[in-house]
This record gives C-alpha cells, sequence and structure tokens, in this order.
C-alpha cells in the first residue's frame, strides 16, 4: 500500500482510534468526574476547528492534524491512566490534584490554540514535556532543564501548571529569556523585575538594536529601574540615547538620523534647521527630502549586510519615512480626492521631485488612493524630463523597493508606461523583478511577484515574466536550492492557472483547498448551519455601514433579533444561515470591542463556529479584527488586507480562507452588494462559484456611476489574489511562511 493510500485509510479510522484509546484500567467512582473533565475539555479542543468528529483540524496539512489529534486524545488518555496505575500518587488528593493538571493543559491547549497564542501544531510538544514534567515533579526534582529544551509557547503553559515545582524561579527566568527573543519589542517594558541579572545589559542593547526609540522612552524615566541601568551602561550607541533624551521636545524627529549622529556624519545642529523647535518653525517638505536623503545613502550599505542603527523599528527611517510620506503627502491629496482641481488637490506634493514621489509611493502602498497613485506616478514621470529614463530612476535609489514598484505598477496600469521608458533595458528589469527570490528573508517579494501577474493584461509581459520562472527554477533545480525550487515552482503553476485555457487544478497540482468554487457543505458546521460573523466599528462611518448593513435582510426571508450587544439574523427560508454582527458601540469608550469580544464567548459557550468573516470598518480597525479571526474561516472579506505582514497573518491565523480585498479603502456601496450576492447563494443551498459571481458583480456595477465602477474594480476576488494563493500553497506543508 502506498503512502497516500495509507494516509487515507488512517484518516478515515482515525477517529475510531481516538474513541478506542481511553480508560484501560479501573477508575474508582469519586475521581470518575476528574476524568470526566479531561474528555470535556477533549471534546472541547475537537470542536475547536468547528466539528465535532474525532480530528483536530489546525494546518491544511494532513500529517499535522493526525500528530495533534493523536496528542490531545491518545497521548492524554495514557496521561490519565499513567496517573491511576502510578503508585508514587499515593493518595486520592494526589491523583486528583495531577488529573487537575492534565485537564488544565488541555483547555490552556484549545484557549491559547483559540487566541492566536499558541500555535497548535506544537500540541505533541507539549504533551510530552508535560509527561515529563510530571515525572520529575512527582520526585521533587527541578523542571527547568525540561523547560529550557522547548519552545516559549510550551514553557509557557507547563511551568504556570507545576507552579510550586522547586525549579519555577528558574523556569521563569528562562522562560523571560524565550520571550525576549520572541518578542525584543518588548524587553523593556518586562525587564523591571531582572535589571540586577547578569544578562540585563545585553538586553538593553537587544532592545536598542530592534528599536532604539524604546531605549529612548525608558531612558527619560530617570527613576525606573530601567532609566537607572540605561544611564549607566557605558555603551556609545545608548549613551547617545541618553543624550537625545535630555531633550525637551521633538527628539523623536533625530531618530532616523541616529547612525549619522553616533558616527558624526551628521550633527543635531544641521538636523534642526528642518525639525526647528516647534509646528511653527518644522518644515515637513525639507525633514522628508532628508529623510529620503538618507534613506537613499543607508540602502547600499543594508544590500552589504550593515544595517543602520535605526533604520528599522518604530520612529527609526523607515517608519518615519512612511509617516510623514502618509500625513504630508498622500493624506492630503486623498482628502481632496472629491476636488475636481488638479491644481487644488494635488498642490501638496508639488515640491517633490521624481525620488520623493518614489518612495511615497511604494512606502504608502496601502493607504494611497488609485487617482492618488495614478497622478503621483505621472508626476514621477514629469520630473524625469521631456524624455524620462526610468532606469536612471532606480539606479539613483539603488533598487530600493523596486520590486513593490513594480507591483504597484502592474496593479494601477501603469507598469507598461514605465517600461517603455527604458528601452532596451525593460526585459533586464523584469528579469531583476523576478530573479532571487529564495535569497529574501521574507516571502514577500515573491507575493508580489505572484500579485503583479495577476495585475498584467499586457501579454507579452506576461510571457515574458513566465520564461524567467521557469529559467529561475531550472536555476535552483541546478543548485538544488529546495526553497527556491519550490518558490519558482509554485509561482509556475499559479500563473499557469490564471489562464483558464491551460487547464490548470491548483487543489489537484499544489494541495491547496478549491480555488474557484466553495462548496456549501465545506461551510457548513456539523449541524448544515453556516455560521458567519460580522466585524462592526462604533465610529461615525461604522454607524453608517451597520445601517445600511441592515437593509439587506428582508424580514419575508430573514429574522432579525437584537441582543444588548449583537445581532442576530438568520435565514427563514432556504438552508439555515446564521448571522452574527456586533452592534457598533462607541468606539472611543472601547465598548465596541467589549461586544465583539463577548460575542465571540457567546459563539464559543454555544458551539458556533464561524466559517466567514466579514470586516466592516476603516484599514486602522483592520488589525483587531484579524486578531480575532476564527482559525475555521473559509471565507474573509476583509476590504483592504493591508500588505503583505496582514496577508501573512491572516493566512496563519485562518490556513483555508478564500480573501475578497481591495487595493484601497473599503466602499459601502460596493460592500454591500457582494455580501448580499454571496448571503443569498448560501441562503438558496448554492455552491459559491467566484468567477460566476464576479462576472454577475461586474455586470452589476458596469451599469453604475463611473466613480463606483472604478472602485468595484480595484476588488480582488479570491481566485485572482494570487499572492493569498501564492502563501497558502508554500505554507502547505506546515512550513513557515519566513
Amino acid at each position: 500500500m502506498d503512502r497516500t493510500s495509507t494516509l487515507l485509510v488512517t484518516l478515515l479510522l482515525f477517529p475510531l482510534f481516538c474513541l478506542a484509546a481511553g480508560d484501560t484500567t479501573n477508575i474508582p467512582l469519586n475521581r470518575q468526574v476528574f476524568h470526566d473533565r479531561i474528555k470535556a475539555e477533549q471534546r472541547r479542543a475537537d470542536r475547536a476547528d468547528g466539528k465535532l468528529d474525532g480530528i483536530i483540524r489546525v494546518s491544511p496539512n494532513p500529517d499535522i492534524n493526525l500528530q495533534v489529534t493523536d496528542a490531545i486524545f491518545r497521548k492524554v488518555n495514557v496521561l490519565r491512566n499513567d496517573i491511576e496505575k502510578d503508585n508514587r500518587l499515593s493518595t486520592n488528593n494526589d491523583k486528583i490534584r495531577y488529573l487537575r493538571f492534565v485537564e488544565f493543559m488541555v483547555h490552556e491547549f484549545t484557549t491559547e490554540w483559540r487566541s492566536h497564542e499558541f500555535p497548535p501544531a506544537l500540541a505533541p510538544e507539549l504533551v510530552d514535556n508535560f509527561s515529563a514534567i510530571m515525572n520529575v515533579n512527582i520526585e521533587g526534582k527541578s523542571m527547568a532543564p525540561l523547560i529550557r529544551k522547548v519552545p516559549y509557547e510550551v514553557g509557557f503553559i507547563n511551568s504556570g501548571i507545576f507552579s510550586d515545582n522547586p525549579g519555577y524561579a528558574d523556569c521563569q527566568k528562562i522562560l523571560f529569556l524565550k520571550y525576549c527573543k520572541l518578542h525584543p519589542e518588548e524587553i523593556l517594558a518586562k525587564l523591571s523585575p531582572y535589571v540586577d541579572e547578569p544578562f540585563a545589559d545585553s538586553l538593553v542593547i537587544a532592545a536598542f538594536e530592534n528599536n532604539p526609540s524604546q531605549v529612548y522612552s525608558y531612558a527619560q524615566a530617570v527613576n525606573s529601574p530601567q532609566g537607572r541601568l540605561i544611564r549607566s551602561m557605558k555603551d556609545k550607541r545608548i549613551r547617545t540615547i541618553v543624550q537625545l533624551s535630555s531633550l525637551q521636545q521633538r527628539a523623536l524627529f533625530y531618530f532616523p538620523f541616529l547612525d549619522d549622529l553616533i558616527h558624526g556624519r551628521q550633527t543635531m545642529e544641521e538636523i534642526s534647521k528642518v525639525v526647528g523647535t516647534s509646528d511653527a518653525t518644522y518644515d515637513s517638505v525639507g525633514y522628508y527630502k532628508l529623510l529620503v536623503k538618507t534613506e537613499m545613502s543607508y540602502y547600499p550599505r543594508l544590500v552589504a549586510g550593515d544595517t543602520p542603527v535605526a533604520m528599522l523599528g518604530s520612529d527609526g527611517l523607515l517608519d518615519m519615512l512612511k509617516r510623514k510620506a502618509v500625513q504630508h503627502f498622500i493624506s492630503p491629496i486623498n482628502d481632496l480626492h472629491e476636488n475636481p482641481s488638479p491644481a487644488v488637490r494635488f498642490h501638496a506634493i508639488e515640491p517633490l521631485d521624481a525620488e520623493d514621489l518614489y518612495y511615497m509611493m511604494v512606502l504608502g502602498e496601502n493607504e494611497i488612493y488609485t487617482s492618488s497613485y495614478k497622478y503621483a506616478f505621472d508626476r514621477m514621470m514629469e520630473e524625469l524630463g521631456p524624455q524620462p529614463h526610468g532606469d536612471s530612476l532606480l539606479m539613483r535609489v539603488h533598487f530600493d523597493h523596486f520590486k513593490k514598484f513594480i507591483k504597484m505598477a502592474a496593479g494601477y496600469n501603469k507598469l507598461d508606461t514605465f517600461l517603455k521608458s527604458m528601452p532596451g533595458e525593460s526585459e533586464t528589469l523584469m528579469k531583476a523583478f523576478v530573479a532571487n527570490l529564495e535569497k529574501s528573508g521574507t516571502l514577500e517579494d515573491a507575493v508580489d511577484v505572484a500579485d503583479s501577474y495577476g495585475s498584467i493584461t499586457n501579454p507579452q509581459v506576461q510571457k515574458s515574466m513566465l520564461e524567467n520562472v521557469e529559467a529561475n527554477e531550472e536555476r535552483c533545480v541546478k543548485e538544488n536550492n529546495e526553497r527556491g525550487i519550490k518558490i519558482y515552482r509554485l509561482l509556475k503553476m499559479i500563473f499557469l492557472s490564471a489562464d483558464e485555457k491551460n487547464g490548470i487544478d491548483l487543489s489537484k497540482e499544489i494541495g491547496i483547498p478549491p480555488v474557484y468554487t466553495v462548496n456549501y457543505n465545506y461551510l457548513a458546521d456539523d449541524s448544515g448551519r453556516i455560521i458567519e460573523q460580522v466585524f462592526f466599528y462604533g465610529d461615525k462611518d461604522g454607524k453608517m455601514s451597520f445601517n445600511s448593513y441592515l437593509t439587506s435582510f428582508p424580514r419575508s426571508e430573514w429574522q432579525i433579533t437584537q441582543k444588548k450587544e449583537w445581532i442576530e439574523i438568520k435565514s427563514i427560508r432556504g438552508k439555515p444561515v446564521w448571522i452574527f454582527a456586533n452592534l457598533p458601540l462607541d468606539n472611543a469608550t472601547d465598548k465596541d470591542a467589549d461586544a465583539q469580544r463577548d460575542l465571540i464567548d457567546y459563539l464559543d459557550q454555544m458551539g458556533l463556529k464561524p466559517s466567514i468573516v466579514i470586516h466592516r470598518g476603516h484599514s486602522y480597525h483592520l488589525p483587531y479584527t484579524i486578531e480575532q479571526l476564527p482559525e475555521n474561516a473559509k471565507i474573509i472579506m476583509l476590504g483592504s488586507c493591508g500588505g503583505y505582514q496582514n496577508l501573512k497573518k491572516i493566512l496563519k491565523y485562518a490556513p483555508e480562507a478564500n480573501i475578497i480585498s481591495t487595493k484601497q479603502t473599503g466602499a459601502m456601496d460596493v460592500n454591500k452588494p457582494i455580501i448580499d450576492e454571496l448571503d443569498n447563494t448560501l441562503r438558496n443551498g448554492r455552491n459559491i462559484d467566484w468567477r460566476q459571481m464576479w462576472a454577475s458583480l461586474d455586470k452589476y456595477f458596469s451599469k453604475a456611476p463611473r466613480e463606483l465602477r472604478e472602485t468595484f474594480e480595484d476588488y480582488i476576488p479570491p481566485h485572482k489574489n494570487l499572492g493569498a494563493l501564492f502563501i497558502k500553497a508554500y505554507s502547505r506543508g506546515g512550513e513557515d511562511f519566513d
């Protein structure tokens, strides 16, 4: 029997194995209730994926699901029986105590998994580590050596359970150091109890290298334990931070230039000429131009592996450059998008040259409107002169962010214009765009390449990109570079599938769920219901969206019940579609956040697992929706997905999701027809076919006013979201995205 057949048989029989691997010893009646509590937690873990079926689905990879299921069922059952048989636990209370420990461990697994704090694939290691600690704890020995060997998330749960172990205090130091490696941005916030430890100075340096401004904040708190530690250090970099902290105002404006300040390449007096001493004396254009100039001088060092201090991190060069691009240029021209006069609307960007506009566009990817981008692009080309040469611009910026630039140009139908500005070099540029994707520390460049292909309409450019991908695949095969082979092979398959004539079935070829269709039964829970959750936010626009949303549900077809913090909308005709939406309560006092949290708790208590999630709110609310995504979500509509980092997180939390997103801000008058089409298709018991649905919507919006039609054209359906498809396929084997 081959491996595939064996896996299929195992998948079919595994629920039986789980049920069979139960009690193998007699359990006294007075302890039966504690075993029952563990079984209840096992069922809770099983139900967390939406179906109580003996398989805990935490990943698209069936092997990982089997390992997790085995750990939570069979291994936990072995633990229960071992506790009953262990003669070292001589009293009834001893056995009850350890049974409660097992219960807590399974409970914390499910809770931390669902809150995205625990990678569920670590379940086998969690149970094995628990078992090992239980044995040393019974012997009265320290668990510290066992905690040192496991990932932070495993150690955090298990050390908390065995808090009376003699090694508990040592474990807290071990876990703190593990946590610092995972979250360097939080080092100083949690350092206070450890400022006298030998490792304290090195942690301050680690915090500085991640984000110098956090050291600045604590250096200002001169009487705090962290502040005293920082001010006692002799490191030149830290001394410069301490010097900045003595400034009374506007100190953070100097942080992007910290490397130059430390090495004497710039002085605070020179920088102060554009920073000013107040908003009245601040030169916003001059400051932005100085940021661009500094970025252009730093980037060659970054490529060479020499990362300048404060180039990255909050208040670092890139962060400040992006913030000022949005604050001083993108937001003003976006806000005037209804003004018919270009001279008025785009007045803010008049002082910018080609390099300034280039960085404004690539760093403002998630904020810039379509019309703002197109005008800024045309303005950039004008700044290059009567015979613009795009290659000279890219050389001046040292090809910094050029893959993002190409992706955006393709997405806004400006790529042909740019390529024509560099005759004889355009093919070289596109080769470079596709080349060396395996060398990047993340998959962002590969995702940009995938998204670009989905936007390009020029058949010759598409053909060239495909050929370049195939050439790079062959190169990686010769070099035996497994990461490169995987990246380029997946890109090739996704590119070919974009043309229906090629007849490529991505589900069959690369093992991801169906791309073009979503089966009704795939969305339904084990009671045949489709559960949908909608996130609203209580600002002015959120309340308007909520009122508009309610008009989608005629009382002849839907029953609407209002609760204190949410509404429940249930179909009364057709298939059972149950929708739960929190009320857009006061956002300023976080009442909408409370409503969302209480609704999630209610759904969990009722065993209702949303397979559809819709975000109705501005992009700055989006991170809060993403953090609360249920792991079994199969369709997610988010408006703007916020770029690669958000896309990566969405698919890490909900790996099988079909994502509807847009290049810019979601529009109420576009969202409503899409949601109506989705809900009514399912209520009528039909499967979702994205191609048919989008063709119908395209026909509907073809009759709409021009502005609304163009807004709809910025929406990307799941089968066209090639970047998301790439991430899904890449992570199919259980690998992390980066």
